[in-house]
């Protein structure tokens, strides 16, 4: 069947929208010779393997980007849809390129299809079909756009939540790996201290083995509440691994960092873990070892002058600080 011999009504399609009746005229002249052709509900109408330009107007029916399932029968849809008016196939015709999307029937449809060198002819003939080809590209590209920048958030939501420890909402160990060694090689930029203080919740392993583990990860994120409640805003706390974490404290001396340390271990010892508790519960307290960075210090040798730190600290008989 033709566009001539079909019922449809040329002043539905959006690309010959806002058209004045002589342009409307020259453009049925064109188009009459059209085919009309049906597309099966899944069927694939464009992909990349498909021969030639043409732009696809749907008459009928629904078009959508889809995509194959693992087992390459079921076609699943995606969101973008293409209904009744709309019209498929307009880029590959402009850039004479592959189609990079698979356009499949939702359902039973009819579509005219009109070659490549038919659309130039309206382009050529009509501005009214230029003007509206061109809103049509303009109206592509903003969602193109806000696609791109929605999966950009969503990709900036998972890469941040990768970073976050999953039981005591702190930064995790990755984040510590990726965050602090910038933040070093800064200081030694700059000349600006810095300092770390690793803490170690004391007995821990005797209490969940006392207890239970899911006490044990109640005591962990009230300790983790505790440190960062205990911070500046320019401060960080990450969850080092199992019941040790850190605090970096950036600008700060040696000096500093060991009141920040000893503030944070008396805040710790008085806080009441398990309040609702029908058994006595002991409270939770920590071991704090602090180490300011030196000249030519890396990552790792601050950490390791850290730890040492805090073993001297649980040496002295832990709940304390020691630099």
């Amino acid at each position: 069947m033709y566009f001539k011999d079909a019922k449809y009504r040329i002043e539905d399609i959006h690309l010959f929208r806002d058209i004045t009746d002589e342009n409307l005229q020259l453009i049925r002249n064109i188009i009459k010779d059209c085919p009309i052709v049906k597309a099966r509900a899944g069927q694939i109408v464009l992909d990349a393997n498909s021969s030639g330009s043409r732009l696809f107007i749907v008459l009928n029916g629904a078009l959508g980007i889809t995509k194959l399932n693992e087992d390459n029968n079921h076609i699943e849809n995606s969101i973008t849809q293409y209904l009744p008016g709309e019209c498929v196939g307009e880029i590959s015709v402009l850039d004479e390129e592959i189609h990079s999307a698979t356009i499949s029937a939702l359902s039973d449809s009819d579509l005219l299809v009109i070659e490549a060198e038919t659309l130039w002819q309206l382009i050529d003939q009509s501005n009214g079909v230029a003007r509206n080809l061109l809103q049509l590209l303009s109206f592509r590209i903003r969602t193109a756009n806000a696609q791109i920048r929605s999966r950009q958030k969503v990709g900036e939501f998972y890469r941040q939540l990768s970073m976050v420890d999953g039981l005591t909402g702190l930064h995790n160990r990755a984040w510590l790996n990726a965050q602090l060694p910038p933040m070093i090689e800064h200081a030694h930029v700059s000349g600006n201290p810095l300092s770390i203080i690793l803490v170690d919740l004391d007995h821990f392993k005797r209490f969940n083995d006392e207890y239970g583990h899911l006490l044990g990860d109640d005591a962990l994120q009230t300790a983790a509440k505790v440190l960062n409640a205990g911070l500046r805003p320019t401060d960080f706390a990450a969850r080092y691994g199992g019941e040790e974490m850190i605090v970096i404290l950036p600008g700060t001396t040696q000096k500093a960092a060991i009141g920040v340390a000893q503030r944070l271990c008396t805040r710790l010892s008085k806080t009441k873990v398990f309040p609702d508790a029908k058994k006595p519960l002991p409270h939770i307290t920590g071991s704090f070892g602090v180490a300011t960075l030196q000249a030519e210090q890396d990552f790792l040798q601050l950490i390791s002058t850290a730890d040492a730190a805090l073993y001297r600290a649980k040496d002295a008989g832990r709940n304390q600080v020691a630099a």
